[in-house]
């Protein structure tokens, strides 16, 4: 399967990701994590939630900790639209293709309508979030990494191809893509909305799941100074692969996991996609440079683990085809 052409006059106005809401076990202990070794910023918390913010962030919140009886999995990504009207057309939308819509209460949002897409992912979709003062030049509350936004999100599909068709279907666009040369099919694909590299990805393997949430960091260097504060803290064994610089994006990239096994990446560096005639790039499975462009291979847990949505099963790849793994 080629990659479609994209939509450009989709049936409703996605601007970019928003937030997710990951569930954990310890909201202690998750809460110290997302704090002080990322350096994600408090801006409520009750007995059950805590809501953060990255530093150059307006709105409310990008990331909710949620104690929950099932922890590691993942309940919500979010998306936030150009207008209200959005949000009565994107219900149109799904209720066409037959996905279920609901109009859910959400703290600090304003309407928003919960769904999913065509593999069972939630989903959300909001225009109006609370917006906080400015806090990317308060330099005294910067820790950690010095996260400065999210990023992106990476989730395992049993069938890329139909992702793809699926959200390009709806405005998202491919910006790189890895195809299996024998079958013709997708491998994995980067798509966007917001004029980066990509707000969605999609993995081939066991799925839905969520492969990994992104943030964006100033510089390698932020990333540098992560490895050790984490070496030195008790988190060493959180760091699963990295640093490198993906061949896709371009980008300088770090994979951590959190204390309930959900994968983060830590990025910078990648290139702007706002031409909405930018063709995407095809990378070959078998390339070594597409996982890491000095040609190291990713350890099998990157290809194998992820965490699971609530309440949502799985099934197995329909692609049976495999890059190079490190031993």
């Amino acid at each position: 399967m080629s990659v479609p052409a994209p939509n450009l006059y989709p049936p409703f106005n996605t601007i970019r990701l928003s937030h997710t809401c990951l569930n954990v076990s310890d909201l202690a202990a998750s809460r110290a994590f997302y704090t002080e070794t990322l350096g994600l910023q408090v801006t409520d918390e009750d007995d059950s939630r805590v809501y953060l913010r990255a530093m150059e962030e307006r709105g409310h919140h990008c990331v909710i900790l949620q104690k929950s009886d099932f922890p590691g999995t993942v309940e919500v990504m979010g998306f936030k639209t150009y207008d209200e009207e959005d949000l009565d057309k994107a219900e149109a939308y799904f209720q066409s293709k037959g996905q279920p819509t609901e109009w859910v209460e959400r703290p600090y949002q304003g309407r928003t309508l919960l769904t999913r897409d065509n593999i069972g992912i939630p989903l959300e979709f909001y225009h109006k979030m609370d917006r906080l003062p400015p806090i990317h030049q308060q330099y005294a509350l910067y820790r950690g990494v010095k996260p400065l936004r999210i990023d992106h999100f990476n989730c395992f599909s049993p069938d890329v191809d139909a992702s793809v068709g699926f959200y390009n279907d709806f405005g998202f666009r491919v910006s790189e893509y890895t195809e299996d040369e024998e079958s013709g099919h997708l491998w994995a694909a980067w798509m966007h909305r917001k004029g980066g590299v990509h707000d969605m990805a999609f993995t081939n393997g066991t799925g839905p799941r969520m492969h990994h949430v992104a943030f964006w960091v100033p510089t390698p260097l932020n990333i540098i100074d992560l490895l050790d504060l984490m070496a030195t803290t008790g988190y060493v064994k959180n760091i699963e692969r990295g640093p490198g610089r993906h061949g896709i994006s371009n980008a300088f990239f770090l994979y951590i996991l959190d204390p309930d096994g959900h994968r983060i990446e830590i990025y910078c560096s990648d290139y702007q996609t706002l031409d909405p005639d930018h063709e995407p790039i095809k990378w070959d499975l078998t390339d070594p440079q597409r996982q890491t462009l000095w040609g190291a291979a990713a350890p099998r847990s990157w290809f194998e683990h992820g965490t699971k949505f609530v309440g949502q099963e799985t099934t197995e790849a329909v692609l049976k085809a495999t890059p190079i793994v490190a031993p």
